[in-house]
């Protein structure tokens, strides 16, 4: 995106440098192979508010180029994108390969010179201005002269490597600092909790409250999943991201509370028992929930850690196991014994501090004409395809700096 924006702004002799064979790689395997592109999310301050690092920061650049803006950057560059029921912008071809060729082709439409199999290993302030960039090929991608290793001058250099360590250790050889990176969106381990026998149940509106020992606490609501290692789903990757260092800075532990009702009030649970008290009173507890989203299993579940025969009659529920039920319907209690399987984290809390970067040009305020976007700041958002909508805004940004660089005063 900022070597598009760049040379569509009318900067020449843009060099988009990718250690990889493989240009976009994290897109193509992006959202099962689907590409969340962005998300439906229109107004920039209500967008800001889903990053948990650099939320207030984001709302300068987002009331520049934000979701909306996306959306039509891509259809006026051939890539319709298409609305989901809870918000999330997915290609009309739905596969990620439509965003690739769709970038590919704006890129050579705009006269990118795409480097592949392109390493930048080190850079360094130019005595005339710039930097001077050691570029190491991957043996047979040699350009002409046939060396592996070459020095290349920039005018101007933009790192834009993700969570990658190169693009941390590039930006420090450069003056700039670094936030310790930990992970952030991943699933919550109950290592030996019952609750993991209801592997594959999801319920669609279940409250998180996380009680940390440092006395932090983080609370979120939304689509939970019960895995065969704890819980995953929206919620528990947004609650996650929202305590990430809170989490890392106590060793992943914590006790975890869980609203199985909907968010429905002490007082509307005591009418959902009633009405089943007095209409299904023959009825056995296993076969008649108090409400029919209420999971099966999980209901099951319930009346067995509150310690109620599931062969008991409605009619027959005593007023001391009804609490027992409300208070777990209301209020399950877990112990957090760790992150899910290794490996499974989608992004990165951590990287440059966004007090080095002027947000406006998202230029270096420590090294003049080093442009920092993406993952590589201290910015992350929750799942839904905010993390890409950053990526979008940060790239165009640059390049329209790029290109407000090249115009006469």
């Amino acid at each position: 995106m900022a070597a598009i924006s760049a040379a569509e702004a009318g900067v020449g002799g843009v060099h988009l440098l990718e250690a990889t064979p493989e240009l976009l790689h994290k897109v193509r395997i992006s959202g099962g192979g689907r590409c969340n592109v962005t998300h439906a999310c229109w107004d920039p301050r209500e967008l800001a508010g889903h990053y948990p690092r650099g939320s207030r920061a984001l709302r300068g650049p987002f009331s520049r180029f934000a979701a909306g803006d996306a959306l039509v950057w891509f259809a006026d560059h051939g890539l319709e994108l298409v609305e989901e029921a809870d918000g999330r912008l997915f290609p009309r071809a739905n596969r990620s390969s439509a965003v690739i060729d769709c970038l590919r082709r704006a890129a050579a439409a705009a006269g990118v010179q795409v480097l592949p199999s392109a390493a930048l290993q080190a850079a360094s302030p130019a005595a005339a201005g710039g930097f001077l960039l050691q570029v190491r090929f991957q043996a047979g991608q040699e350009p002409a002269a046939g060396r592996q290793a070459v020095t290349i001058h920039a005018e101007r250099l933009v790192l834009a490597t993700g969570s990658h360590p190169s693009g941390r250790r590039l930006a420090a050889s450069l003056g700039h600092t670094l936030v310790p990176p930990v992970p952030s969106l991943f699933t919550l381990a109950l290592a030996g909790d019952p609750l993991l026998a209801l592997a594959g149940v999801s319920m669609a509106s279940v409250g998180l409250s996380l009680e940390l020992a440092n006395g932090c606490r983080h609370r979120q609501q939304g689509p939970v999943l019960i895995t065969h290692w704890g819980l995953s789903g929206p919620a528990t990757l947004r609650l996650t991201a929202f305590a990430a260092r809170d989490l890392q800075a106590c060793g992943y532990r914590a006790n975890l509370q869980v609203d199985w009702s909907g968010g429905r009030s002490a007082a509307d649970l005591e009418v959902c028992f009633q009405q089943a008290r007095s209409h299904q009173a023959r009825r056995l507890l296993v076969n008649w929930r108090p409400w029919p989203e209420l999971s099966r299993r999980l209901w099951q579940h319930l009346l067995e850690r509150a310690g109620v025969e599931p062969s008991r009659r409605w009619a027959d529920l005593t007023r001391a196991q009804q609490q027992r039920l409300l208070a777990d319907l209301r209020g399950s209690r877990h112990r957090v014994s760790g992150r899910g399987p290794f490996g499974e984290e989608f992004v990165t809390a951590g990287g440059i501090p966004l007090g080095e970067v002027d947000l406006a040009r998202m230029e270096s305020r420590r090294q003049p004409g080093l442009h920092l976007v993406g993952e590589l700041l201290d910015v992350d958002g929750v799942t839904g395809g905010f993390n890409f909508q950053h990526c979008w805004s940060s790239g165009w940004l640059v390049g329209q700096a790029l290109g407000e660089s090249r115009r006469p005063p």
